[in-house]
């Protein structure tokens, strides 16, 4: 499939889903009903045709809103001016919302397919037993790069980034714990360490690796790379895969010290006013044939084994979204740090974002 078509192919995608939104959002003016489930989202991250399809067949209605960080999600989720029925936030998330008490205990009888879960996904440290969440997405962080410039053991370790041939080829992720978990795991910390000493000694560590990058970006590190503007970039698994599809001389690696291996999850929040229609997306979303129609849409790894059958072979990026499981075997789960721990590593990294120098 050629670029434009690709860049057609998307931009109709988007269309759709925003005339989808549109009138959604407009219909919940109108006042709630029983069929109506107000349904909280990331941009971009359903399939707009799988909406419709359970609309038809359900009689429910959808009532699509969307949020562009977990902060803000959960922010409006606890001022409970609008009663999300089903949400979509990250595991350290949900380890969040359920110490506040915003989330339902799943009741595990009314979800069809959760037997579909790959087991390697389920039960983990940010919800055990997944009695609060349903994993939706999943993937992982690493970098992409250029293959005509550089080879795969010239980026298999974290430390690498710290040549200083690389100085202005790096693209870099906008995020505290992204960026300083590449430091921690470099020195042979875990990624969520807790001790002060340890983090401001890795922020020191980090400042000849901040004089190598060229910018400091999210989403748009995607369009960059498979344009050509930068040979580096460090991202999500998704967001590699993408770019792998645009551009055939890039690659994506996971260096030897592991990485972050992260979940988008599907919630049901406590003040939800339709459980019952909150389960039933739930399960619909569940079932093989939905859950592969979705992940080729969205191209992120799908968590349902039975679905993996059926999603559209691509031999280029499968190993991008689907990593072996001796690389999966080395990734960590980000936790939720509490509130001081946070405040501390959102600080050290503006420190080393404004400027970047030890102390």
């Amino acid at each position: 499939m050629n670029k434009v078509y690709k860049f057609i192919l998307g931009i109709l995608g988007l269309t759709l889903l925003l005339v989808f939104c549109k009138d959604r959002l407009n219909a919940s003016s109108t006042g709630s009903s029983d069929k109506d489930i107000y349904f909280y989202n990331w941009g971009d991250y359903v399939d707009p045709q799988i909406l419709r399809d359970f609309e038809k067949e359900t009689g429910y209605r959808i009532v699509y809103e969307t949020f562009d960080s977990n902060e803000a999600m959960m922010a409006k989720i606890e001022q409970g001016k609008t009663h999300y029925d089903l949400a979509f936030p990250s595991e350290y998330t949900v380890e969040m919302m359920k110490q506040k008490g915003l989330l339902e205990k799943l009741d595990h009888s009314k979800i069809k397919g959760l037997d579909n879960i790959d087991e390697r996904f389920l039960d983990q440290i940010y919800d055990p037993g997944n009695e609060y969440s349903v994993p939706y997405f999943w993937g992982t962080f690493g970098i992409i790069y250029n293959t005509e410039k550089y080879g795969a053991k010239d980026l298999d370790s974290w430390a690498k980034l710290w040549d200083p041939k690389f100085k202005g080829e790096i693209l870099s992720f906008d995020g505290a714990r992204e960026t300083l978990g590449i430091g921690l795991l470099k020195n042979g910390y875990d990624i969520n360490e807790k001790d002060e000493k340890i983090l401001r000694k890795v922020k020191n560590d980090l400042v000849p690796f901040m004089a190598n990058v060229k910018a400091i970006l999210a989403d748009e590190i995607r369009m960059y790379v498979a344009q050509g503007e930068a040979d580096i970039g460090i991202t999500f698994s998704g967001e590699a895969a993408k770019a792998e599809a645009l551009n055939d001389k890039l690659a994506y690696i996971i260096p030897k010290e592991g990485s972050n291996i992260w979940f988008d999850t599907m919630v049901i929040p406590k003040t939800s006013k339709n459980k019952e229609g909150a389960y039933a997306l739930i399960s619909y979303l569940l079932r093989p044939e939905v859950a592969a129609k979705n992940a080729d849409y969205i191209h992120y790894a799908t968590p349902n084994k039975k679905a993996m059958k059926l999603v559209k072979p691509n031999p280029r990026i499968d190993k991008t979204l689907y990593p072996d499981d001796d690389i999966i075997d080395k990734l960590t789960v980000f936790k939720d740090l509490g509130k001081e721990t946070t405040i501390l590593y959102n600080d050290l990294y503006l420190d080393l974002k404004i400027a970047p120098q030890a102390e």
